[in-house]
């Protein structure tokens, strides 16, 4: 059995093979999934999908990116969601491209987390090249249980991170050779802290890199997690997705 925690095979690139896509993941055995939303549409497909396969979670939140248009219209369409939801993400802050709005960012991000703390949903956290202000933020707001989503952090943030209530997420670039603070991150983060991801359509593993990534990679992921940690993959996976469905408890 394998975990993919964070796909977003609802957005335009995925969705149009998606009766291909979810066959795979039947084939390969993912028995836990969470569908990653960042708009309406791909919320509403995402729903439609879970209700045909209730084990699909399903996941929607504002990106960081977002923030100069997100008024209070999407602030309330967030809230209006939130009994579909099984979690609330991805959110968080993003000063890789542009930081011209970081406070806006900011205020976006601690007023999804507050909506998360009222409706009691854990959060999923994009996190790049903003690790202070974001930790900062999580230690002030966060009440609910946190997915650290495609950790690549060094591992002395993961160890900050894993004294809050959260899982560490790894995806496909810990398979790249350029993985440098990977390995270390995975052998000092307890197994019961592990969950794996793919965040298709992007970043897929080896030995399919290069290729558009789905679920059904997730594999990868695992089986170097495992390899890591010199662990035998069966019981791992067995506990990644214990540690997965916990989140939701």
């Amino acid at each position: 059995m394998y975990t993919d925690s964070h796909c977003h095979i609802t957005c335009d690139r995925l969705y149009t093979r998606i009766d291909e896509i979810i066959e795979n993941i039947q084939a390969k055995n993912i028995t836990s999934c969470m569908i990653m939303c960042t708009s309406p549409e791909e919320l509403e497909r995402a729903k439609r999908i879970k209700e045909k396969y209730p084990f699909f979670k399903v996941a929607f939140g504002w990106f960081p990116s977002d923030a100069k248009e997100i008024k209070e219209k999407e602030i309330q369409y967030l809230i209006d969601q939130t009994p579909y939801l099984d979690c609330l993400g991805e959110i968080g802050l993003d000063y890789y491209w542009d930081t011209s709005f970081n406070d806006l960012q900011k205020e976006l991000f601690i007023k999804q987390i507050q909506i998360a703390n009222e409706h009691m949903l854990p959060i999923s956290i994009h996190m790049r090249e903003s690790t202070k202000d974001c930790m900062d933020i999580l230690k002030q707001y966060a009440k609910t249980k946190i997915i650290f989503h495609c950790f690549s952090g060094s591992k002395e943030t993961m160890m900050e991170c894993l004294k809050m209530n959260s899982m560490i997420s790894f995806a496909g670039p810990i398979t790249f050779k350029n993985a440098r603070q990977a390995p270390e991150c995975i052998k000092a983060c307890p197994i019961d802290r592990i969950i794996t991801e793919t965040d298709s359509p992007y970043l897929t593993p080896v030995p399919y890199r290069g290729k558009e990534n789905e679920p059904m990679y997730v594999e990868y992921v695992a089986k170097k997690i495992c390899e890591i940690k010199q662990l035998d993959e069966s019981n791992a996976c067995k506990q990644i997705e214990e540690n997965f469905n916990s989140i939701f408890r």
